[in-house]
């Protein structure tokens, strides 16, 4: 049975290719960006399969509209990808307060409002999978990316909740984090050192931004085709991952980092039970 797609951020990189493979087995799909003329060609070649729409993820009551429209037309709404979003570069100390509402305004609270917009909807179908496009940067850390960081960082703890909240009315939540994809024309891979919101470079940190430049990953990016097809597999499965790497570095970086956050923890552990004191009356354990 095809499905009915709803995805942000359609107009170019990964979020455009999902469209693509969607319409090329068969589905039908919903396919925003702020402006939906740059899927003219897909609606010439696909005809009625494709609804492009003009929408931007920071006006709530666009979302919400865009949504019910979307549903409307094609009657249901089986897979709705978050995908719109976009990256913040700077150190802490260099970034403007309005960048990161900025940041957060559409990477966050869009993410958000379309989730929200779409969830009556799929819980009276009883069915559902939201994808949640994150990044490696939502699983760890690195220099000049912390409001990037705090915008991923935010999608993985607002997901995991969803799934939970979501799991019994049959909606399915998955938290896709991409590597570096071949996303811009000529086969290149964005620069993440470059590309999105600069802050106000401090020269202090100027030694730094070399360092970094020096270590970046030199290997090609990966095939926006092939992680298209990956996420066909996804939806298509009757028990999805909440959580799912796109391309082989994430699992390779964050198995050293999560077990260096262990070993921290194990470490100081003494000093976490001593930082608990001994209470006059046991009340269980503390949650935070």
């Amino acid at each position: 049975m095809s499905k009915v797609w709803f995805v942000t951020g359609s107009s170019r990189g990964l979020g455009r290719r999902f469209v693509e493979a969607a319409l090329s087995r068969g589905d039908k799909v919903a396919a925003t960006a702020r402006n939906s003329a740059t899927l003219n060609d897909l609606v010439s070649t696909h005809g009625d399969a494709l609804l492009p729409l003009d929408m931007d993820v920071t006006d709530r009551a666009a979302v919400f509209e865009t949504v019910r429209r979307a549903e409307e037309h094609f009657g249901r709404l089986d897979v709705v990808v978050n995908n719109a979003g976009y990256a913040l570069i700077g150190a802490v100390e260099e970034l403007a307060e309005q960048q990161l509402r900025d940041v957060l305004e559409t990477n966050v609270f869009g993410a958000l409002r379309v989730v929200q917009a779409a969830l009556p909807y799929l819980r009276e179908q009883g069915s559902g999978h939201i994808i949640q496009m994150s990044s490696m940067a939502g699983l760890f850390a690195a220099p000049l990316g912390g409001g990037y960081h705090a915008s991923k960082w935010a999608l993985e703890g607002l997901n995991d909740s969803l799934a939970q909240e979501v799991g019994a009315f049959g909606i399915k939540v998955t938290v896709v984090a991409p590597g570096g994809f071949a996303t811009r024309s000529g086969g290149e891979k964005p620069n993440p050192l470059t590309d999105g919101d600069q802050a106000d470079r401090n020269p202090i940190y100027d030694g730094l931004r070399q360092r970094m430049a020096e270590f970046m990953d030199k290997s090609p990016g990966g095939d926006p085709a092939a992680a298209a097809q990956a996420l066909l597999k996804i939806v298509d499965s009757e028990n999805p991952p909440l959580r799912v790497f796109f391309g082989p570095q994430g699992y390779q970086i964050v198995r050293k980092v999560y077990a260096d956050r262990l070993k921290a923890w194990a470490d100081w552990q003494d000093l976490s039970v001593e930082a608990h004191g001994k209470p006059e009356h046991d009340f269980g354990p503390t949650v935070v």
